[in-house]
């Protein structure tokens, strides 16, 4: 019996009210996980960054970043992906979605538009020869720093249009830093704003006039959030956390609707002083604005500083579910939350595997069953990234 296989027995136990899927609905009966990302095959030193969204036809996308030269956040990178059409569990082949050509492309974030069925991608970009740290203190020309591309898909998912600079609209002047998602983006599907496509987002800002910060400092991250009303072919900044007081980081972020219309937002808290690994905040206008400043959600202190995945499950009285590592001081134990307030609380409920573990999208991909897409390894979390069914009970 493979350590892997160990820990999914060890963890039966815990699976109420979640019980992994050993028998979903499925071209593949009795498939609970595949392995559509193996760091250092497919022409890639790593695959990192896991985006999922489940298509109009039912089509699992999976999306990643395909680094040639290694680990690292900069350099020459892909956004890469492989599509699924029996729920994430056999794989086609791997295509480029936005090549890098010795330049940075990735943080994709996806989403379905509801009127068409298209999928939308927004992805972000700088130059390969320059790092996060030399874009926050402001040490690169425009063209060399961060900027925001969209594409779009009519053929669900076979084929994308070439990527649109879309800086202009959604990058004021000042921000330094800027990254979509990462993981899924969304649609919203009740409301006024029915429609909408809603995209999380991260920035950092310049340091005040006469500041002897550098602006490479943790306390001028902010989280944001671009919408479209006309399906990503125009877009506008909406929500903006520009409260860079050193308490609460907000970072990476994943968001969700609500059954009552509002969007929850879940952020990374990039080495805020509060205590705690995990901000949220609410929006009731679609993005907007946020119905409060981010505050810790201290259901999930168990979460390191790491990117993590919302996704509210459809159907009547459906959790809310949240997925990160859950050992506070390291990447380690990929779980999942569970929420039946509206992301007031949650609890976790089920824990996938005690290997190392970084990254995390969640889809759902069928009635009662959702999807993890996960970076994961034994010695390292970027070994592979793996896609787990999960029944929802």
């Amino acid at each position: 019996m493979t350590p892997l296989s160990r820990t999914l027995l060890a963890t039966a136990a815990l699976l109420t009210p979640f019980t992994i899927t050993t028998q979903a609905a499925s071209a593949t009966p009795g498939c609970t996980s595949s392995v559509p990302y193996v760091s250092g095959e497919g022409g890639y030193d790593t695959y990192r960054i896991p985006a999922t969204v489940t298509t109009r036809r039912g089509t699992v996308l999976a999306f990643a970043e395909g680094r040639h030269s290694g680990a690292g956040d900069t350099g020459d990178i892909d956004v890469v992906l492989r599509r699924s059409a029996d729920g994430g569990c056999t794989w086609g082949p791997m295509t480029v979605v936005a090549a890098g050509d010795g330049d940075t492309r990735g943080n994709p974030a996806p989403v379905v538009d509801p009127r068409t069925g298209a999928v939308v991608l927004l992805t972000s970009y700088n130059s390969g020869a320059v790092t996060e740290a030399q874009i926050m203190r402001g040490k690169v020309t425009p063209k060399q720093g961060r900027r925001v591309f969209v594409q779009r898909s009519g053929d669900d998912g076979r084929h994308f249009t070439p990527p649109r600079d879309i800086t202009a609209e959604v990058k004021p002047a000042g921000w330094r830093w800027y990254a979509t998602g990462p993981g899924h983006a969304v649609a919203l599907t009740r409301g006024p704003h029915a429609g909408r496509l809603v995209v999380p987002a991260n920035h950092s800002a310049a340091p005040p006039a006469g500041s002897a910060d550098t602006g490479r400092e943790a306390r001028y991250y902010g989280a944001h959030a671009l919408y479209s009303d006309d399906g990503g072919r125009s877009w506008r900044l909406g929500f903006v956390d520009d409260s860079y007081d050193g308490v609460s980081n907000s970072n990476e972020s994943s968001a969700a609707q609500l059954p009552d219309g509002r969007l929850y937002v879940s952020s990374r808290d990039q080495n805020g002083t509060s205590v705690g690994n995990r901000l949220d905040s609410y929006s009731r206008d679609g993005a907007e604005t946020l119905s409060r400043p981010y505050a810790v959600q201290r259901t999930l202190n168990d979460v390191p500083v790491v990117e993590g995945s919302v996704l509210q499950v459809q159907g009547s009285g459906a959790p809310l579910l949240f997925s990160g590592p859950s050992v506070p001081t390291a990447r380690q134990a990929m779980a999942i939350w569970r929420s039946v307030n509206g992301g007031r609380s949650f609890k976790k409920v089920v824990t996938l595997s005690g290997e190392r573990t970084a990254y995390s999208d969640l889809v759902q991909v069928g009635r009662g069953t959702v999807g993890v897409l996960y970076e994961t390894g034994v010695a390292g979390a970027y070994e592979r990234i793996e896609f787990r069914r999960v029944g929802v009970g």
